[in-house]
Formats: C-alpha cells, sequence, structure tokens
C-alpha cells in the first residue's frame, strides 16, 4: 500500500509540473501578442490623435510636415540620394503605406514603379498627387522633353511647389476637418515664405552673365527650373534615369561643351558622376577644361537636420552652387 502511495504521489506531482509548464507557455504567448499589439501601435505612429501620413519623396514629405504641423506623423519612404524613377517599394514601404490614412505622391510618373501599388492604394485611402493642382499648360510635355510624357520635376519651378502646397493643404482638410483651419493657417505662413524664395532665386540667377547661364546636368531634371529662371538646360540623359544614354549623347554634349566654351557641369546626388566625368575627360582630349561646379540635390533632398535637407534648404544650396559656379 505505501509503494502504491508513493507511486500515486509522484504522478500526481508529474501533472502538475506539466500543468505550470502549460501556463508558463501561455503566459509567454500572452505577452507576444501584447507585444506585437504595442509594436504595430507604435508603427502606426504612436502619436494618439494624429493623422498617419505616408509621402513618398523626401521634398513631398517636407510639405506635408510644414502644412500639418503638430496633428500629423509624417513618413517618407524615399531618403537622400534615392532615385525615385528607380524605387523599388520593399515590403516595409507596402507597410508604411497600409498603415497611412493619407498618402501623397507626386505623379507624373515620377514614381513609375510604384505608380501601381498607388493606384491600388487609392480605393481604400485618401490618395493625392501633389502635382494635380499645376495648370496642365505650364507643364513641360513631350514637345519640351523630347520624350512622350510630362516632366515630373515640378518641384524646381517655386510656383508650381506652391500649387503643391496647396494640394497637401485641401487633402488634409479634406481628411482631418476639426483641424482644417490650422492646416489653412499653416499653408499660408509656408506659402509665404515659398513666395519669397521664388523671388530669391530669381534675383540670384540674375548674377550670372546671360551668355553664361546655362546648367549641363547627369539628367533632365531642371528644365523646370530654367524655364521659370531664364537659363539654357542641358542633360545627358531624358527626364527619367531609366532612360539609357549612349556614345552619342555623350560626344554630342561633349561637342557642345567645347563649341559654346562651357566651363562647368553639375552632378546630381542621386545619379551616378560618371558619365559627367566621362565628358569632362572628352572635352579635355579636345583642348578644353570642364570642371565639375558642384553637387546638385535633383530627385532628392539633403540628409535629415540639415539645411539642405528641406525644400527650401536644397533649393537655396542648389541656386548658390550653380551662381558661384557660372558668374
Amino acid at each position: 500500500m505505501l509503494g502504491e502511495g508513493k507511486e500515486r504521489y509522484e504522478l500526481l506531482m508529474v501533472k502538475m509540473r506539466s500543468i505550470q509548464r502549460g501556463l508558463m507557455t501561455l503566459a509567454a504567448v500572452v505577452l507576444v501578442i501584447v507585444l506585437t499589439a504595442c509594436s504595430g501601435a507604435a508603427e502606426t505612429g504612436g502619436s494618439e490623435g494624429k493623422v498617419q501620413v505616408t509621402a513618398t519623396t523626401g521634398m513631398i514629405a517636407d510639405v506635408a510636415r510644414e502644412v500639418g504641423g503638430a496633428y500629423v506623423d509624417v513618413t517618407g519612404l524615399m531618403g537622400p540620394g534615392v532615385d525615385p524613377h528607380l524605387y523599388k517599394a520593399s515590403q516595409g514601404d507596402i507597410r508604411k503605406l497600409e498603415q497611412a490614412k493619407v498618402i501623397f505622391y507626386n505623379g507624373l510618373h515620377l514614381e513609375g514603379k510604384m505608380t501601381d501599388i498607388l493606384e491600388k492604394m487609392s480605393k481604400s485611402k485618401i490618395v493625392t498627387a501633389v502635382s494635380e493642382n499645376i495648370p496642365v499648360e505650364e507643364l513641360r510635355s513631350g514637345k519640351d522633353t523630347g520624350g512622350t510624357e510630362y516632366d515630373p520635376h515640378v518641384w524646381f519651378d517655386v510656383s508650381h511647389w506652391m500649387h503643391a502646397t496647396e494640394a497637401v493643404r485641401d487633402t488634409l482638410v479634406e481628411a482631418d476637418p476639426e483641424h482644417a483651419e490650422e492646416y489653412k493657417a499653416q499653408a499660408e505662413q509656408y506659402l509665404t515664405k515659398l513666395e519669397a524664395l521664388d523671388s530669391e532665386v530669381r534675383e540670384k540667377i540674375q548674377e550670372i552673365p546671360e551668355a553664361s547661364r546655362v546648367l549641363v546636368t547627369a539628367h533632365d531634371a531642371f528644365g523646370y527650373f530654367g524655364q521659370a529662371y531664364d537659363m539654357k538646360v542641358m542633360g545627358l540623359q531624358g527626364i527619367s534615369t531609366a532612360a539609357e544614354y549612349g556614345a552619342r549623347d555623350v560626344s554630342e554634349l561633349r561637342d557642345y561643351l567645347v563649341d559654346n566654351n562651357i566651363k562647368a557641369v553639375f552632378v546630381e546626388s542621386s545619379v551616378p558622376a560618371k558619365a559627367m566625368e566621362a565628358i569632362i575627360a572628352g572635352a579635355a582630349e579636345k583642348g578644353h577644361t570642364v570642371s565639375i561646379g558642384g553637387e546638385l540635390f535633383s530627385d532628392a533632398m539633403g540628409a535629415e537636420g540639415t539645411e539642405e535637407g528641406t525644400y527650401i534648404g536644397m533649393i537655396r544650396h542648389n541656386t548658390q552652387t550653380i551662381v558661384e559656379a557660372l558668374k
């Protein structure tokens, strides 16, 4: 009887330990679920009451922050040095788009490889192309670019970016009418700054002798800049860096530099410099010295936390770099 009682006791202890392990496992599962939920909340902003906004480019994210102020939480997909023409959305990007209430993108096929994703998102979210407010007659069309599409680099004409700012304002008012007056006031303050910037750029470019106002870059990103501020603009590639350039393009641009005594060309932060370096070497073989006038921010802004990491700072940097090299 004593041996039988001992066996029962040991069996009972085994069962109790099994139940204890089960409870510990259940507790661990519950903890994981709770932490995952908290992580999800953090990813969707972690800022209670704020409108979750996702923007494709840094320039658009900057406008959204200026207009939205304390009432929005903005996530930008494309950072410094990123080429939007060739950009492919990652799974992380898709998640950021899905978690947003409002999505802003440039449009005019700038985000070429993301266009289909953005169109699908527009069926369930507020999705706005900031270029949609710009009058179509003011866009550079195929006859201006040598292609079949409109030029998407609208931010290089500050007056066009004022239209983009208005598109952001109107969208945020629609998404969050409770703070409509705040969005309108903040947009008005930013528009005043942009109006002053437009005048500043115009005055600065006048410092360059008229014959020297030739801006040569890696791709045709500065057409609106030239159109707005009275400069001839030439790019080795077309309006998209996805377009291939050949030996003929290189030789024609090289010959133009030599024949017109152009002293400086510019590289871009989001485009490899090797093509422009080849043109400089080719001009040197013909006895003409061309230097790199500096690095311009074209399809992406500078690093976050720097002056060039804002739209206004980016435009000022580019203008100053161009003026210093060409005047």
